[in-house]
């Protein structure tokens, strides 16, 4: 299986970037100000089309408080019926908007339908941007109707419509081949800040041409989620926008992918291996971080607790202050494993940084804290932490806490 992380290089030319990798689907953005900042350059509308009706799947925010695109297109996904298109917007996450904000959303949906020559039932709607404001749908729709001009090569133009304070765009595809016929998975995210396992203020969109029904492709799409983008953590906050949505519209060939079956495990690979690329790449732009770390839990009773364990240290204030200055004080990383609630005894535990093992049987070990602290300042940290409790294993991705972290989010909306 082949994967890559921006523009892609194993499959055919014809074929575009990101969500409009596999066969079948075209994208288009657009910029409408919706900002409302004068920034007529920026794009902020996107539209996603499938060429057939899709299967579709969603994993949303777990926060109480949901944004209205979020409700409506988990309304829309539990009909079951196949979906077409998804129309996104950032620059405004429609969220504590009241009964106006539905409307909006709606209306996002219709407008999209009506530039496609489809019902708006078939539309799938998702926001991003800061909550609490009213939607400018003037400037929204006419984006809505210009980004609805597809092609089939605007994978990367999408995935910068999204963007909010994101540096870059985050793409990534899969390939993998089964009876004859090459399948592809493409994807694109966006997400630098309020960023946290349960999802973050994160959208992210999984295109495939493999075929798979609906209720087949929901269970795939958890379970990944869980192995990947609920993995990451930048700052303990989620969002009322988190969406990550999947379309599988089967342009690739005849084969259904049915569970339980060997195919069915290579399309939920490449999925996988998609969604950990974008997991990694916004950990990796992160709000004002130039390093992130990624914390592999072994040795534990259950994955539950592996993966809890690996999160406690990626979104432990102490550990990314001490990745930021570069310094070795793998107590931290202990203490934080902890308080993890996780099962293990200090005595049967290791934990290395860099593949330098620093503690270990309780113990600290005679490392060279100089290397320790030359591997904590390279751009990818890795944390290796083994609980010597069992067989299971998971892990998390997190960043360093700068300064520039706190100008961004005090500054958001002024």
């Amino acid at each position: 299986m082949a994967v890559s992380a921006g523009m892609a290089a194993e499959v055919p030319a014809v074929r575009g970037v990101g969500v409009c990798a596999p066969l079948g689907f075209r994208a288009g953005a657009a910029a409408a100000n919706v900002r409302g900042d004068g920034d007529i350059e920026r794009l902020d509308i996107a539209v996603i089309r499938s060429d057939v009706p899709a299967a579709a799947a969603g994993v949303f925010t777990r926060n109480t408080v949901k944004a209205a695109p979020v409700v409506i297109s988990q309304l829309t996904l539990r009909r079951g019926t196949p979906i077409s298109a998804v129309v996104v917007n950032s620059g405004n996450a429609n969220a504590c908007t009241g009964a106006q904000g539905f409307r909006d959303a709606l209306r996002m949906c219709s407008a999209a339908g009506d530039a496609l020559a489809l019902d708006p039932s078939e539309v799938l709607v998702c926001s991003t941007g800061v909550i609490g404001r009213a939607m400018p749908m003037e400037r929204v729709l006419a984006g809505i109707r210009a980004a609805a001009a597809l092609d089939d090569v605007s994978g990367d133009a999408v995935a910068r419509a999204i963007m909010t304070t994101d540096t870059r765009p985050k793409v990534a595809d899969a390939t993998f081949g089964w009876n004859g016929a090459d399948y592809v998975v493409g994807g694109m995210a966006k997400g630098a800040g309020m960023l946290h396992p349960d999802m973050a203020t994160m959208l992210a969109f999984v295109t495939t041409d493999a075929r798979v029904t609906a209720p087949a492709l929901q269970t795939l799409l958890r379970r990944v989620a869980d192995d990947t983008l609920n993995c990451v953590s930048v700052d303990g906050d989620t969002s009322p926008n988190d969406s990550l949505v999947a379309l599988a519209n089967g342009a690739g060939g005849e084969t259904v992918f049915e569970e339980g079956t060997q195919p069915f495990g290579l399309l939920e690979d490449a999925v996988r291996d998609v969604c950990d690329s974008l997991a990694e790449q916004l950990v990796a732009d992160a709000e004002g971080a130039q390093r992130y770390f990624r914390v592999a839990v072994s040795g534990a009773a259950d994955v539950g607790q592996a993966r809890r364990a690996a999160r406690i240290v990626a979104q432990s204030p102490l550990v990314k202050a001490a990745l930021h200055g570069g310094d070795p004080n793998w107590g931290r990383i202990v203490a934080a494993l902890g308080r993890s609630g996780a099962t293990f005894t200090l005595d049967r535990c290791s934990v290395g940084i860099g593949g330098i093992t620093v503690f270990a049987r309780g113990a600290p070990v005679d490392a060279d804290l100089d290397i320790v602290r030359t591997a904590l300042l390279q751009p990818r940290v890795d944390i290796q932490a083994d609980l010597g409790a069992g067989d299971a294993s998971g892990h998390a991705w997190g960043c360093e806490l700068t300064d520039e972290y706190v100008h961004i989010n005090a500054d958001y909306t002024t």
